[in-house]
């Protein structure tokens, strides 16, 4: 069957984007450049349409324009594809770069089908996770400067001996800490007063994410995760957020793939070579996993904070988080006892923990997938799905 679709390749900048069309049967690509402007993306959309004999098909790279370009483009009627950049097919002996032709690869790499589609989310998907990363950006902004503090401190011989930093009662010390030098005296109100205003930040931010977990449709996912050791709200969220759409990962070794932590190999021959975690797709959701890793190696109890966010949960959600707490406490020790280095062994265990973590958000016990924007690629009976998850998990019986 002839295939009768344009194919249009955009290389996306903040002021302009510089756009490649190849029209059926043809090889001579037509290029031009349009201003990022919402007025010349729609005359340039109208254009590619009037010359177009089928279907259009637009694609750009996912970066600082992304998803509103695409939305822009599909309110008038074409598709458009934000294309995963680190997964475009390169040829090592290309030495010449430039907008122009990363425009006709994009084109002419999309006709070939050679492209990978990086999932969009919704408005209010990518509202959320933006609220998520101003928090993340809020606590990494906190650390500085309370290094900041500490440090000038230091340098002034001022060390703090009554407990742990950071609590009320080293606030009051450091509110009570006095300088002979009036310019030490000044520089120090002003760290002081910097380090109130990002606490205060985060404490809002802590806030408005947790009224949002309250909320549909993250209220009961968000409960469901906070059931595992290690996970409590702010965990849960970033997890939601960055992994919207959570029904095409239709088997726990896509999402351990996903989120790079399998192992990576570079074998040939008889030669077998393997290394660490390949560290590919989303490295924040990597990050909370191997940090609510570091919990797993504790013996396996329930605390009293454990309890009181089990309260109220399904009965299903609590065995599997259970039976995640004594696998993953006994995955990590035994490869500690091995001669595996802990920072390893808590990445194998962040692994098997995004498994258990499927188990949970693609079963949603009897009904399928949550927070899913679009149906599942793959078509499977809700039994088989729990079936196959408790052959994984060693659930059955």
């Amino acid at each position: 069957m002839k295939n009768s679709t344009t194919y249009v390749g955009l290389d996306a900048h903040k002021n302009e984007h510089k756009v490649t069309m190849l029209l059926p049967d043809s090889d001579s690509p037509q290029e031009w450049v349009v201003k990022n402007q919402k007025r010349d993306i729609k005359r340039m959309i109208r254009k590619v349409k009037k010359l177009a004999p089928g279907p259009v098909m637009f694609c750009y790279e996912a970066g600082v324009c992304g998803f509103a370009l695409k939305r822009q483009i599909e309110a008038e009627g074409v598709g458009c594809m934000v294309i995963a950049p680190s997964l475009i097919p390169i040829k090592p002996g290309q030495r010449i770069k430039t907008d122009r032709r990363d425009a006709r690869n994009l084109a002419e790499l999309l006709r070939a089908g050679l492209l990978t589609e990086v999932h969009p989310p919704n408005e209010q998907e990518e509202s959320v996770r933006d609220l998520c990363r101003c928090r993340e950006a809020a606590g990494r902004d906190l650390l500085r400067i309370r290094h900041q503090v500490s440090k000038f401190l230091l340098r002034r011989g001022m060390i703090y001996h009554d407990g742990r930093h950071w609590t009320d009662r080293h606030m009051r010390w450091l509110r009570s800490v006095r300088f002979d030098q009036p310019l030490d005296e000044e520089v120090f109100t002003n760290y002081l007063t910097e380090l109130v205003n990002r606490m205060d930040r985060l404490k809002f931010l802590d806030g408005r994410l947790e009224q949002v977990a309250a909320e549909e449709p993250y209220k009961e996912p968000v409960g469901w995760l906070r059931c595992f050791r290690g996970i409590d709200t702010v965990t849960a969220m970033i997890v939601l957020s960055e992994l919207h759409g959570f029904g095409r990962f239709t088997s726990p070794r896509r999402l351990m793939s996903f989120l790079g932590l399998t192992p990576s190999e570079d074998s040939s021959g008889e030669k077998i070579r393997k290394g660490g975690i390949t560290k590919a797709g989303n490295g924040r959701v990597r990050r909370v996993l191997i940090e609510a890793s570091w919990h797993q190696r504790h013996r396996p109890i329930t605390s009293k904070a454990l309890r009181r966010r089990r309260e109220g949960q399904p009965v299903w959600v609590i065995r599997i988080a259970e039976r995640a707490q004594r696998r993953l406490y006994q995955r990590y020790w035994r490869l500690v006892h091995k001669g595996k280095p802990p920072t390893k062994a808590v990445a194998a265990v962040a692994r098997e923990l995004a498994g258990f973590i499927w188990s949970v958000l693609y079963l949603q016990g009897q009904d399928g997938p949550v927070l899913n924007a679009v149906p599942p690629p793959i078509e499977v009976a809700a039994d088989n799905r729990r079936q196959s998850a408790g052959e994984f998990f060693g659930l059955s019986g």
